[in-house]
């Protein structure tokens, strides 16, 4: 699918270039020709496509509607026949329905193969006659093979965009009814895509401005200073500048006068522009707007009634459709599989879980395990908390779409805890696994650069790891276990202020108190930890590093290349595939509770970079999985501007950074301009974001002749470090985006040094934020 895009993409841009040059060689007319087929084109495409989804849909046997809801049926008495008599009527009430509609759907695709044939070979004849001799004294060769050269192109266009119409079908016939094409227009737009919203950033706009004057306030208070009218004033004349921001709206009657006085377009036109040059904020919008609010209600009504669940895929995050009944038989599976969960039934779990957590933080307060400033921070509220749920991500991109298991618990009672304890030792461990781990595909492009420099041959091979099911089958106790590893090799006897025993104790106690609930049910993991807690990663983390240090010792003294992210394995070593087999299996016997199962070959696909040994060379590009979607945030979607221009900056960057050739790079770098002509971002836009990345990077162009230079310098440059913020002078201000304040962050630093750029806070540097509105995944996606 993500391919057939790319390909309509491409084939886009080829037709247009070939039309261009068709229009400066052809005569007038073959130009008038060609105008005059535009529209059967156009309408053979309509036709064209009906007709392959009609065969399809007798392949699949799906009539559309209006052959499918003729269904014959009444009801029969059966207090007067009896139930075999009448069990007989109802078959044959079905059999007739399924002859009706058998007869109408071979009727239906006659009809629609008629319109198809007559309508070919209309168009068939109009471009056998074109024009290619001298043509009222002008030379009409090169037109003739120019419009063919352009209509071979259109043909090719016009059957991908044919093949693709198909391609929704055969999802339909998988994942449920979504017939409706503002429904698949509204899915293609992605889960990240936001539509304008100024009603919703208007009803905020009150609290926002609130909490501003608290925060202007606030700074007053700490010089000492009443903060006195020009706060009053300020907030006022902001109010009324987001106000004129949020009320967008064009003036219907306006409109209506101007279509009745203006009978020509150029009156029209002058009419409109006269309106607009007396109210600039107002908007004259002649086509009917897409009500997003609407159409998102009506797909998560049919969503419901036909049982199917709306769910993020887990790895190239676009939007996933999947059968109710499916998610649920193959979570029972993964339950039997790991023996992770005991069911509780329907009992709630939480009250008992507040009380036994709140006790237990003050039983180690009044053991002065912990301080007073400690126990307040981690202490519970119950109107604050909730149990933790689970809910799945499909992984669309492996055979039999399998589910990765998510416990979401932002308000479990033991969340604070987690997170309390993750923000103490996971510096730790990133400092104790620094030479072993690798967070992104750029940190393992520079050390197999260092690495092959040195130690690439030709049998060099490439191994990738993969642990399976890492989080739920560390057991419990050993992974808190790891934890004290940890810190007996960092030969640490406190952490934060907290001894080595009361961390291990905190993470005993979150490790064994994961409740969730699931379908109704209400569940306790027994083994492994949640995927969702803070803790979890850093205990799997720890868990894995004490597994594989004899591994990564075999593999150092032989010279290799180790690095694991997670759950992944990459290894690089100058063994015969053979032997590293067997060392592999030797691992997996290791310890029960982790099985490795692994990858080898001349080429790897680690992370998002994909790895070749040709001949003793090392060679990178980008990897991208056979599940791969061309999904960016849309350029549609109401996003402030400079969001869009880090997504090409990072990306293309990317590209530098792990392509090894000119000609990798030249391929990923139009595999990023179709990506983004497909979420609607302007060509010219994505030109000039491309040369602003190569400026940023001190260079006017790559060619064939700097690339691995600049490359390298690109690889080498250190990574700029955050600069710390100054609490003390910055004040951060958030307002909810909407489309109509592109201009306001130039109008608020104006009111800003107005009204304080010489009051006492004249030092205080306000930082503009947005907050955005729900985007499509939060308005469609439920997990509980």
């Amino acid at each position: 699918m993500a391919e057939t895009k790319i390909q309509i993409a491409k084939a886009q841009l080829d037709e247009f270039k070939a039309l261009e040059e068709f229009e400066q060689i052809a005569t007038p007319s073959q130009w008038n020709i060609h105008l005059a087929l535009k529209p059967r084109i156009k309408l053979w495409l309509t036709k064209n496509k009906n007709y392959l989804a009609a065969l399809k849909r007798v392949e699949y046997d799906m009539p559309p509607k209006f052959i499918e809801k003729v269904d014959l049926s009444f009801k029969i008495d059966e207090s007067i026949i009896n139930q075999d008599e009448a069990q007989a009527t109802y078959n044959q009430m079905r059999q007739i329905t399924k002859e009706f509609r058998t007869q109408a759907m071979t009727l239906y695709v006659q009809s629609l193969g008629r319109e198809n044939e007559l309508l070919s070979n209309e168009i068939k004849r109009i471009i056998e006659g074109f024009p290619q001799e001298n043509d009222e004294g002008f030379d009409a060769e090169p037109g003739h093979a120019a419009f063919k050269h352009y209509h071979n192109l259109r043909e090719k266009r016009l059957n991908l965009e044919a093949e693709q119409s198909i391609h929704f079908l055969s999802e339909e016939r998988v994942e449920g009814d979504t017939n409706d094409p503002e429904e698949h227009e509204l899915l293609k737009l992605g889960p990240r895509f936001i539509y304008n919203d100024p009603k919703t950033a208007s009803r905020r706009r009150t609290t926002e401005l609130a909490t501003l004057k608290r925060k202007i306030e606030a700074r007053f208070f700490e010089k000492k200073v009443s903060p006195g009218r020009p706060v009053e004033q300020f907030i006022a004349e902001l109010d009324i500048l987001l106000q004129k921001l949020h009320d967008t709206r064009g003036n219907p009657r306006k409109l209506r006068n101007i279509l009745n006085q203006n009978n020509t377009y150029d009156n029209l036109v002058s009419g409109i522009e006269s309106s607009q040059s007396q109210d600039i904020n107002s908007r004259i919008i002649i086509k009917k707007k897409k009500n997003y609010g609407r159409l998102i209600k009506r797909l998560k009504y049919k969503l419901h009634l036909k049982n199917i669940v709306l769910q993020k895929s887990d790895k190239n995050k676009v939007f996933h459709l999947g059968k109710l009944d499916d998610y649920h038989k193959k979570s029972e599976e993964y339950m039997d599989k790991t023996k992770a969960y005991k069911c509780l039934g329907t009992e709630d779990p939480l009250p008992d879980l507040i009380h036994r957590t709140n006790k237990y933080l003050l039983d180690l307060r009044l053991a002065k395990w912990i301080t007073q400033k400690q126990y307040e921070k981690l202490c519970i509220n119950s109107n604050e908390v909730e149990l933790a749920h689970l809910y799945y991500l499909p992984k669309a991109h492996k055979p039999g779409t399998p589910l990765r298991p998510i416990i979401s618990g932002l308000k479990h009672p033991t969340i604070k805890i987690s997170k309390f304890l993750d923000e103490l030792l996971r510096p730790l461990f990133d400092k104790m696994a620094l030479e072993t781990t690798v967070t992104s595909g750029f940190e393992l492009v520079k050390q197999l650069q260092k690495w092959s420099s040195i130690n690439i041959r030709q049998e060099t091979i490439f191994c990738t790891v993969d642990v399976a099911d890492l989080y739920t089958m560390v057991p419990q106790t050993e992974g808190v276990l790891s934890l004290k590893k940890m810190l007996d090799h960092l030969k640490l006897k406190q952490v934060g202020g907290l001894k080595i025993e009361t961390i291990i104790r905190l993470s005993r106690f979150v490790m064994q108190n994961n409740y969730f609930s699931y379908n109704s049910q209400f569940y306790h993991q027994i083994r492994g930890g949640a995927m969702g807690s803070p803790l979890t990663l850093t205990v799997a983390n720890c868990y894995m590093f004490f597994f594989e240090r004899q591994i990564v010792k075999q593999i150092s003294n032989s010279g290799g290349l180790y690095f694991r992210y997670i759950d992944d394995i990459f290894l690089a070593i100058n063994w015969p595939i053979r032997h590293l087999m067997k060392q592999i299996d030797r691992w997996n016997h290791f310890d029960q509770n982790i099985k490795l199962s692994e990858n080898i070959g001349s080429t790897a696909d680690f992370l998002d970079l994909h790895i070749e040994n040709q001949d003793g060379q090392l060679f990178t590009t980008i990897f991208q999985k056979p599940s791969y979607e061309p999904y960016y945030l849309p350029f549609k979607s109401i996003h402030p501007l400079h969001m869009k221009k880090n997504i090409i900056f990072t990306m293309l960057l990317r590209a530098i950074r792990y392509c090894s050739t000119f000609q990798d790079y030249l391929n990923e770098r139009e595999k990023l301009r179709m990506a983004l002509l497909l979420n609607k971002y302007p060509n010219k836009f994505i030109d000039e974001q491309f040369n602003n990345i190569l400026l940023k990077l001190n260079t006017q162009s790559l060619t064939c002749n700097n690339y691995i230079n600049c490359r390298q310098e690109v690889i080498d440059s250190p990574i700029r470090e955050k600069v710390p913020v100054d609490y003390c002078k910055t004040i951060f201000v958030h307002f909810t985006y909407c489309s109509s304040m592109r201009t306001f962050p130039r109008k608020f630093h104006t009111l800003w040094n107005k009204y304080f750029g010489e009051s006492p806070i004249n030092e205080v540097l306000p930082v503009l934020g947005t907050r955005n509105v729900k985007n499509l995944q939060r308005r469609l996606i439920y997990t509980r």
